[in-house]
């Protein structure tokens, strides 16, 4: 660790200097155990305070701040331009295979050049949708981050990439006799997860800004912002997935090299297949192409390398890829087709979106034949028309969305859309604000809207209630049986009965769900209400930060906006929903039908309180999303890795390497039925 300068501090008090080098000898080690152990000692409170004291201290003392100060994460002074970086090792792209054979016709290559008959072992690694980059310590310290540029030159980012959480800007290795290299250039992959994505454009939206187009996009835009704050804000992390020069790391394995990387510090993917035979990499190809959009994160292949580093060299490359590795790429997740329509659609909070009706295409093995254009500001910034040519993506359970339009296939013919000037469920005018992109209807009572809130409450992660779904909603709303949310819990099994198509076991099924909804998480609660600006993420915040319901209605703007995580707009949007005298009386009547709120220290009470899952494998009887969703409402916590701190391995089909690791920690391994058995109690 570099320190402070002692001719700097020669003239100030000994005892700040000391604190300062403690604080900051006491944050790397959090960082490292936080991302690198998955093993953290303090809250996240905590290291919040530590790290606020810092950066007060290091403004106050601006003559002690130093390069390896863990307080970059928040940010640097803005950059005039990028500097142009040249890698000593060249960061080459990967050529592509598309199918088995491709597959099999490279690994023939491989022995053919190596002049044997012999199985190569190779690893295998999701190939992560986001913006190459490399890394240059010296003594263990970050001095330079670049882009991948066009190989032999890139952009220098380096205070853009100390600002992500999951780079160690000082290596912290986890045994003490491990030796920190002299100089070392690691390679990794800086993305932004779907979820992160998905908070990333709310926060676009709320403040009128353009939307990203997709989770790479962002990453590449956040790492380019010349004001390393602004990129300080974005939901950026990295997974390392090699090196350039390792002065010190003489490793012959590929994947013993990346776990040498991991005991320094570095986070590196969890979902690696390590050291398999060719048919092995293929059967793997096949599972991670089945999960990858139950992955955080997007990925867009595989990619495959020869393991052993003497091969890799006997191997060589070509001017512009390598000839030991290769990126096998999974089907299209982007088509093209043709815009036949677009029609407007009114949410829950009244906002309406245009949606394009397009010509029906097969992405990823799905059909699609609708996709968002979030809004009219949207519309206009890609100039989208009815009967344009464009290219549409999908990723994972998203809605599709238009990409770009092809105006080099437009004929004269394609015609303008606009937003209508009322709403096209109820008649009443539209509204703008003129701080926000969006455009929503006026009228509180308008029946799309309620349809929207209804739907919205009882999906799967606020009250779940199962059977509930778009069409019996709008049959409820339709035959007036309902009026709010608040009057789900009032339904009688003879009324549901008197609906189309609606059995008496059928009724007594949705009257069940209806019951079994009724013991729910403050925070999937406050998610449930609908409220503007509050999605998953704020309310989890919330329901952390207080104990009833009571201590948030008596919150101020002032408090709530100064809580770390909500800001202005969603304090804002909160108070004007709790001021409203239908929303209170909306919540007494669900409280007063039964609903039961589980606050923070009562779901630490329940059968998982505190116990710590891996899943592993491909479940059946559920998506990995939902099985993460029930162990967290259970009170039970979710980790990527095995450690000795894990309660339960819970193994699907075609289990991973986790396996193994529990085995050998003796670790309780859990199938699919015991996992539902442990969620369902």
């Amino acid at each position: 660790m570099r320190g402070i300068d002692k001719n700097m501090s020669e003239f100030i008090d000994p005892n700040i200097v000391k604190k300062i080098e403690s604080l900051r000898k006491e944050l790397h080690k959090h960082n490292y155990r936080y991302y690198a152990m998955d093993d953290p000692e303090i809250s996240d409170s905590e290291y919040d305070r530590m790290m606020q004291e810092l950066i007060e201290l290091e403004t106050e003392y601006p003559e002690l701040l130093s390069p390896d100060s863990p307080s970059l994460r928040v940010g640097a002074s803005p950059l005039k331009k990028f500097e142009t970086v040249r890698h000593s090792v060249k960061m080459l792209s990967l050529d592509n295979a598309f199918s088995n054979s491709d597959v099999l016709d490279f690994d023939r290559r491989v022995r053919k050049e190596l002049g044997t008959d012999e199985q190569i072992l190779y690893t295998a690694e999701p190939k992560m949708d986001g913006v190459a980059v490399e890394l240059v310590y010296e003594d263990g310290t970050l001095v330079i981050a670049s882009t991948r540029g066009d190989g032999e030159t890139g952009e220098e980012i380096t205070a853009n990439v100390k600002t992500i959480r999951t780079v160690p800007i000082l290596l912290q290795p986890r045994k003490e006799k491990s030796v920190i290299p002299v100089s070392l250039e690691v390679r990794g992959e800086v993305v932004i997860s779907r979820e992160g994505f998905r908070r990333l454009n709310e926060d676009m939206l709320s403040r009128g800004l353009p939307l990203f187009a997709n989770p790479r996009n962002a990453a590449a835009g956040s790492l380019r912002q010349l004001d390393s704050k602004m990129t300080a804000r974005r939901p950026l992390e990295i997974f390392f997935y090699g090196t350039g020069e390792a002065d010190g790391i003489n490793i012959e394995s590929h994947w013993d090299r990346l776990c040498a990387l991991k005991e320094l510090g570095f986070r590196i993917n969890p979902h690696i297949r390590p050291k398999i035979k060719i048919d092995d990499v293929l059967e793997y190809y096949r599972e991670l192409e089945k999960k990858r959009y139950e992955l955080p994160y997007d990925i867009d292949g595989m990619v495959i390398k020869t393991d052993s580093i003497r091969l890799q060299l006997r191997l060589g490359s070509t001017a512009r890829s390598p000839r030991w590795a290769i990126a096998c790429k999974f089907k299209a997740i982007q088509e093209t087709t043709r815009i036949l329509d677009i029609s407007v659609q009114v949410g829950r909070t009244g906002t309406l979106t245009p949606v394009a009706h397009l010509e029906t295409v097969n992405i990823g093995g799905v059909n699609v034949n609708r996709a968002t254009l979030h809004n009219e500001d949207e519309v206009k910034r890609k100039d989208v028309r009815i009967g344009d040519t464009v290219i549409v993506q999908r990723a994972g359970d998203v809605i599709p969305e238009i990409v770009k339009v092809i105006n080099t296939a437009r004929n004269g013919n394609e015609k303008v859309f606009n937003m209508p000037e009322n709403c096209p469920s109820c008649g009443s005018r539209v509204v703008r604000d003129e701080k926000e992109a969006s455009v929503r209807c006026s009228n509180e009572f308008c029946s799309a809207k309620i349809k929207a809130q209804i739907e919205h409450f009882a999906s799967k992660r606020a009250f779940d209630i199962e059977g509930l779904g778009d069409k019996l909603t709008g049959q409820l709303v339709d035959k007036g049986l309902l009026y709010s949310y608040a009057d789900i819990f009032y339904l009688d099994k003879t009324e549901i009965e008197s609906l189309g198509r609606m059995g008496a076991k059928s009724a007594e099924n949705l009257a069940e769900a209806i019951e079994k909804s009724k013991n729910i998480p403050f925070a999937r609660f406050l998610y449930a209400l609908g409220i503007r600006h509050v999605g998953e993420h704020i309310a989890e915040i919330l329901s952390l930060k207080y104990s009833s319901l009571e201590s948030l209605f008596g919150a101020t703007y002032d408090e709530l906006k100064e809580i770390k995580g909500i800001g202005p707009v969603a304090a804002k949007s909160l108070i004007d929903f709790l001021n409203r005298e239908e929303n209170l009386k909306k919540i007494d009547r669900i409280l007063r039908s039964g609903v039961k709120l589980l606050f923070k220290e009562e779901i630490k009470k329940v059968t998982l309180g505190g116990k710590v899952f891996v899943l592993t494998g491909v479940l059946e009887t559920m998506t990995r999303n939902e099985a993460v969703n029930k162990i967290k409402m259970l009170g039970g916590k979710v980790s990527e890795s095995v450690s000795k701190k894990t309660d339960y391995v819970a193994a699907g089909k075609s289990p991973g390497s986790k396996m193994e690791k529990a085995r050998a920690l003796g670790v309780e391994i859990i199938d699919e039925d015991t996992l539902k058995a442990m969620l369902g109690s």
